[in-house]
């Protein structure tokens, strides 16, 4: 019990000090380059890591998608996650990432298990123009500010979701949605998050609400905007309420993340009262816990548009 509490203790230092750990791995050389490259999801995500169990062939499965496994009861599609990267393994596909992410629960078969390194968020740079078309959200620089750090990708996992298994009804359906947000005249939402696709749906829901916005990549990109704002608002003799109507935050991201953002926000008394919805794929009630503990308003698990539009509907009326 005192080695579980420890793990736990440990995590949410974590938390309050723009850290996390990253799960390594390799999925096989570059067709190009002949090199393996290292990769990385936040262990967060991770659920456990198994030896690769025996894999059932699905009848018209898509592209890249390996089939299912019977995991203690739970049937677990498994992605190929070489084949959707570009990466041929020299080993075969040995180690299955049981990942539970944005309401699901999916096994990323990969080549091998490396290592958990803790790093800082400040250490992981956007990378939106890395060459894996979109699949890459940031480079994490392994080794800090050394020189010859080694670099791991890592990698956008709601685009790769999205990509094996596109959703066959409407993201966001305006007639579904709910009534348009009653909002202070001039007054923004101020939004951030590192997927390129979670940013289009986030832009898709405040569209159909009717909730002007001001998109960030970056947790410290979101920070800097609301100084600005603020800023702005009191050289106007107004507040930055008058500006900006609530925070809508995802939780991982380079260089500063949401809990971070969140905690900075709620620490400095000129922005205390600014509401702050954490918007995350990473859900269960230990990073629920997380999100009360750091002062934000409200948690929406990632991506239902009528639930998010609820909850940004009751935060603004609050």
């Amino acid at each position: 019990m005192s080695t579980v509490q420890h793990e736990v203790d440990e995590r949410t230092n974590l938390i309050s000090s723009n850290k996390f750990e990253l799960l390594l791995f390799r999925l096989g050389v570059d067709p190009v380059t002949e090199r393996s490259e290292l990769f990385g999801i936040n262990v967060f995500k991770v659920r456990e890591i198994v030896a690769m169990p025996e894999i059932t062939a699905v009848a018209g499965a898509m592209a890249h998608n390996l089939g299912v496994v019977n995991l203690r009861g739970q049937i677990i599609p498994v992605i190929d996650l070489p084949s959707v990267v570009g990466r041929k393994p020299t080993s075969g596909l040995n180690i299955m990432l049981v990942t539970e992410f944005a309401r699901s629960t999916q096994g990323f078969a990969v080549e091998s298990v490396e290592e958990i390194v803790r790093l800082e968020w400040s250490h992981v740079l956007s990378a939106e123009s890395s060459a894996q078309g979109g699949l890459v959200t940031s480079i994490a620089r392994l080794d800090g500010d050394a020189e010859d750090t080694r670099l791991a990708q890592v990698l956008d996992v709601e685009q790769i979701l999205r990509q094996i298994a596109p959703s066959g009804s409407k993201d966001v359906d305006s007639e579904t949605i709910g009534a348009k947000l009653k909002i202070r005249p001039g007054a923004v939402i101020l939004a951030a998050d590192d997927s390129a696709v979670a940013r289009g749906l986030i832009g898709q829901a405040l569209d159909a609400i009717g909730a002007p916005y001001i998109m960030s990549k970056t947790g410290k990109e979101c920070w800097e905007k609301v100084q600005l704002m603020h800023a702005a608002a009191i050289a106007e003799g107004k507040t930055l309420r008058d500006r900006v109507a609530l925070v809508l935050t995802d939780l991982e991201m380079p260089e500063m993340d949401g809990f971070t953002l969140t905690r900075n926000i709620k620490q400095d008394d000129r922005f205390k009262d600014l509401p702050v919805i954490i918007h995350s794929s990473l859900s269960g009630t230990t990073n629920e816990d997380h999100v009360r503990s750091v002062g934000a308003d409200a948690y929406v698990a990632k991506f239902v548009a009528e639930e998010l539009a609820a909850t940004i509907r009751e935060v603004i009326t609050h």
